[in-house]
């Protein structure tokens, strides 16, 4: 299937651009260059409220941001982890996105800032991401959420977390997630299939940079892997 012409025209622009590798840069300057994405979000949709909250981690304090739809009693709610390599990105690149799915859904979205790798490899923004989705069930009545409609979803690298979450509370006793919403999870460590291979540049993610991405999360499993930095 041929790419769609306005991604094709995308990748042709991203391309011209010369845009460093994730590994050509220092990492703090590919974190500001994500400030970018931003913008090409698209518009917020208006929703009920919007609260930006800390609660305790296992590491750290977390940053959680609650999207409500309405000011209902006993509602869905989704547990969200953003993508970025586990590196990468921040909320607000997110607040179109998850305002539209609060809306479209009427469930409360409780979105996750996970402290990023390397700074913090695996399995600290997992057990981030878990005590989340516990901390959403423990508070459920104060957030005005059904306890047994609470969902865990993500997209690439946070559809992995959500897939991980998903599996040790299937394995353990206590809460479990009513529902998956993995959107492109990046679940297999595998770097030959058909797909990486055939499209390992040019499609805007390379194979090189998923390397690069699960070798800053996964630094061990990943030695034989390793690529070269200049």
């Amino acid at each position: 299937m041929p790419l769609a012409p306005e991604i094709k025209q995308y990748l042709v622009g991203k391309a011209m651009t010369g845009a460093p590798q994730a590994w050509h840069a220092p990492l703090d300057v590919i974190r500001a260059n994500t400030y970018s994405r931003i913008a090409l979000a698209g518009k917020v949709e208006e929703v009920f409220s919007i609260q930006d909250r800390y609660i305790p981690g296992p590491t750290a304090d977390l940053h959680v941001r609650i999207y409500r739809p309405s000011d209902g009693e006993d509602l869905a709610s989704l547990v969200y982890f953003h993508g970025g390599g586990w590196v990468l990105n921040f909320l607000d690149i997110y607040d179109a996105e998850l305002c539209a799915l609060a809306n479209a859904s009427g469930s409360v979205i409780a979105a996750l800032n996970y402290q990023k790798a390397p700074e913090h490899p695996y399995p600290i923004p997992f057990d981030d991401c878990f005590a989340t989705f516990l901390w959403v069930h423990q508070n459920s009545y104060a957030l005005g959420l059904d306890p047994w409609k609470i969902g865990v979803g993500g997209e690439s690298a946070g559809g992995n977390l959500a897939a991980a979450v998903g599996l040790r509370a299937r394995d353990m006793a206590g809460p479990k997630p009513r529902y998956q919403l993995l959107i492109n999870p990046c679940n297999e460590r595998n770097f030959e299939t058909a797909s990486y291979l055939e499209y390992a540049s040019g499609y805007g993610l390379s194979r090189e940079a998923m390397i690069w991405f699960w070798e800053q999360s996964h630094p061990e499993p990943m030695k034989r892997y390793r690529i070269a930095v200049p």
